[in-house]
């Protein structure tokens, strides 16, 4: 008789990276950016602000990798990764990408760009963890400045996670850039999402600026899983490498 497959653990790290520069964009450091999410030995990376080309930054910057930054970050320790494109300009484009040290499936990214605002975008991944009895759906998150953009992408966001199979996990990462701390009611209240910080403290977590944080931006929602030991990202050496701390949690599904 088989045996129903073990819980899984996954470890997920989401970061704005700012396009590999630190605040105000002083210096380039996406090299020490590497070190460090190396360190947390996250099984899913959420990136938000990566670079995916620039041609002036390429040619005047001496540790500029030679491909793009998502791929530089995921260097041979996950296997798979996703890009999203939002924001084009005529030297290159940046938008979100999701590494995964397990077979990405199938991979979307969807314009939720409100009119003609700032470029945003959900990137979607379905991801097959070997030992995993239903697949993990990990959405990469950016949203907009404006409040009413960001309740018209809530929307957007909830209408695709309810298009989700019922009863399999689902993780919702990233910047979501809600300083007024209107998400997570409807976020709830539309697909069942909640949020981890929030559910131990009773509020997200302050990440931005990273040196002192404030604002309560950056977010890890679930469904269908449970998240334990959520942590902020502020100490040496986080608080210079991107204008927003980090944040990781340890996922059981």
């Amino acid at each position: 008789m088989a045996q129903a497959p073990l819980p899984l653990s996954l470890t997920i790290l989401t970061i704005n990276t700012h396009k590999g520069f630190t605040a105000f964009n002083r210096r380039f450091i996406l090299p020490e950016l590497r070190d460090a999410v190396r360190t947390i030995g996250a099984d899913i990376v959420c990136l938000q602000e990566v670079m995916g080309e620039h041609d002036v930054d390429s040619r005047q910057r001496e540790n500029w990798p030679g491909g793009s930054h998502y791929e530089f970050l995921a260097d041979a320790m996950w296997s798979d990764y996703a890009y999203g494109r939002n924001a084009v300009y005529p030297e290159g484009h940046h938008g979100n990408a999701v590494l995964s040290r397990y077979p990405i499936e199938h991979d979307e990214n969807r314009d939720i760009s409100v009119g003609n605002s700032e470029k945003r975008g959900l990137l979607y991944c379905r991801i097959a963890p070997p030992d995993a009895s239903t697949p993990v759906h990990v959405i990469c998150v950016h949203l907009g400045l404006r409040e009413a953009h960001r309740q018209a992408q809530l929307v957007m966001l909830s209408d695709w996670v309810n298009q989700l199979p019922d009863n399999e996990p689902v993780i919702v990462a990233g910047d979501f850039n809600d300083w007024r701390l209107q998400a997570n009611r409807p976020l709830k209240r539309l697909a069942g999402l909640e949020e981890i910080f929030t559910r131990d403290t009773g509020l997200p977590v302050r990440t931005f600026p990273a040196r002192f944080p404030v604002l309560r931006l950056d977010r890890i929602y679930v469904k269908n899983a449970l998240a334990m030991h959520p942590a902020l990202l502020t100490r040496h050496p986080w608080r210079h490498l991107s204008d927003h701390a980090p944040l990781s949690a340890e996922i059981h599904i």
